[in-house]
């Protein structure tokens, strides 16, 4: 009998402290609201399994005990209970399953009109690019990066002239506006984690892979690398800032744009010349 109050009081507990819990109420920043709803049904459906097994073992220790002159029942199989099983966790299975064909839909459907933001990562740090006024992201080449160009814009291509570079800061988002994420790795597996947007992605080397929401809280939002890559795993870190309108417009005309970068770096490149000396 205590064996079996301690496993039924066990799968209670883990119900409760489970609904209960403080992460439960983690303040949302994007539009990821049905990602959550299917947790919770992914939730009840292996707590319901978890219960259900839980209580059963609890009442096999309480039924089954042993008691003098009680003999063992061997019954190797029993298609009948076979068979329950076998449909009941087909349903269980789909269930689970079947919204995440649905959620994953929305995820990679980007709506029209969304803001194009790619995140560069490589061991470790962040580097991001927005598009110009022009409204239009370059083409890019691994073979093109280097000191002098981290992203490896194609330094031909007059739509990456006035692309906007954030080397090794933190990325601002204007609120309520969707964001299309290009994740792009120039060394490692990486993954763009932001733990409140409800979204993140791995980012393969020599792909493209992207993901979309709407930042619909502001403040300043911790982004992670979700995918082990090296020693400073850990300290590869960022910030998303979401923001209203006129800061992030304040803040976008501060940044420099490809064209910037170039033109500095090739004034001191030839500030680093050495002077021929006077006859």
């Amino acid at each position: 009998m205590p064996t079996a109050i301690i496993l039924l009081l066990v799968a209670i507990g883990s119900v409760l402290f489970h609904i209960f819990s403080p992460w439960w109420w983690t303040p949302i920043a994007s539009n990821w609201s049905y990602i959550d709803h299917t947790l919770t049904a992914t939730f009840w459906i292996t707590g319901f399994v978890f219960v259900a097994v839980i209580g059963f073992m609890a009442y096999c220790v309480f039924r089954f005990r042993h008691k003098e002159g009680r003999v063992a029942h061997y019954e190797p199989e029993n298609r009948k209970l076979e068979g329950w099983l076998t449909v009941a966790t087909a349903i269980g299975v789909a269930a689970m399953l079947v919204p995440g064909l649905f959620v994953w839909h929305q995820f990679v459907t980007v709506p029209a009109g969304a803001t194009q933001v790619e995140v560069m990562g490589q061991q470790w740090r962040w580097s991001y690019r927005l598009a110009g006024p022009d409204g239009r992201m370059g083409t890019t080449d691994v073979a093109n990066i280097g000191p002098d160009n981290p992203l490896g814009i194609n330094p031909n291509d007059p739509n990456g002239k006035d692309d906007v570079i954030i080397d090794g800061g933190d990325l601002h988002l204007q609120i309520g506006r969707p964001v299309k994420v290009l994740l792009r790795s120039i060394d490692v597996l990486h993954d763009f984690y932001v733990p409140e947007f409800r979204a993140k992605m791995d980012m393969v080397p020599g792909s493209v892979t992207y993901f979309w929401f709407t930042p619909t809280r502001m403040g300043e939002f911790d982004v992670l690398c979700a995918e082990l890559c090296g020693i400073a795993h850990a300290q590869m870190r960022s910030k998303v800032i979401v923001e209203g309108a006129q800061a992030y417009n304040a803040w976008l005309a501060r940044q420099q744009s490809f064209a910037d970068m170039t033109r500095r770096s090739r004034t001191l490149a030839a500030q680093d010349q050495p002077q021929s000396p006077d006859r």
